[in-house]
């Protein structure tokens, strides 16, 4: 049996501003290295053989930290743009609220939650799909039919996209589906990769 973990970087500045983010390089905050630190300890007893992350600096130091934690910030790591967050267009930078009244909340909902809706000048969670999931096809899932342990560093849409996959939802539930910032879901998988099991550590 091969095990999974997924996990959204900590609080970045600007979750912490509550701004649209998709593909700037921002930082984490204080409480971000703090919620990857706490992943890491979340994830003792782990013994990871690789990990996999987005070229993202936020995503890039959640891992760092967690895998410091807990002593393994040798192993194997690849970084790939496949991972990104979606590319949030013209939303990027700005104020999640003041988008919300200048467009009403229905349709950023629509924008941020929904399976094929592309906000201006972006992706849609269908458009992260398509780069996510063939990268997970061909260069994870590999090492997961080895029975490997894998830790994936990622962002909320590139892992919303993997979870619909995994789990098999639909469109209609990925709507609700909301991944928190620095907490390791767990997938336990079987020979073909199919899911077992899956719970939040």
């Amino acid at each position: 049996m091969a095990r999974l973990v997924l996990l959204r970087h900590g609080q970045s500045q600007w979750n912490l501003e509550n701004r649209f983010t998709g593909w700037v390089d921002v930082p984490l905050s204080p409480k971000g290295v703090q919620e990857a630190k706490q992943a890491g300890e979340k994830l003792r007893g782990f013994s990871f053989n690789r990990a996999f992350t987005s070229v993202l600096k936020r995503a890039n130091d959640t891992l760092q930290l967690a895998l410091e934690t807990i002593g393994q910030s040798t192993i194997p790591i690849e970084k790939d743009r496949a991972l990104n967050e979606r590319m949030y267009g013209d939303l990027q930078g700005l104020d999640k609220a003041e988008t919300a009244k200048k467009f009403g909340d229905e349709q950023v909902k629509i924008w941020r939650r929904s399976y094929d809706v592309r906000p201006p000048g972006g992706e849609s969670l269908k458009d992260t799909a398509e780069r996510v999931l063939p990268y997970y096809e061909q260069t994870i899932k590999p090492f997961i039919l080895k029975g490997e342990t894998i830790l994936i560093a990622a962002h909320g849409n590139s892992l919303r996209a993997l979870v619909m996959e995994l789990e098999q939802l639909s469109r209609e539930q990925v709507l609700e589906l909301n991944i928190p910032t620095g907490a390791p879901l767990l997938y336990e998988l079987d020979a073909q990769g199919r899911t077992l099991d899956h719970r939040y550590l």
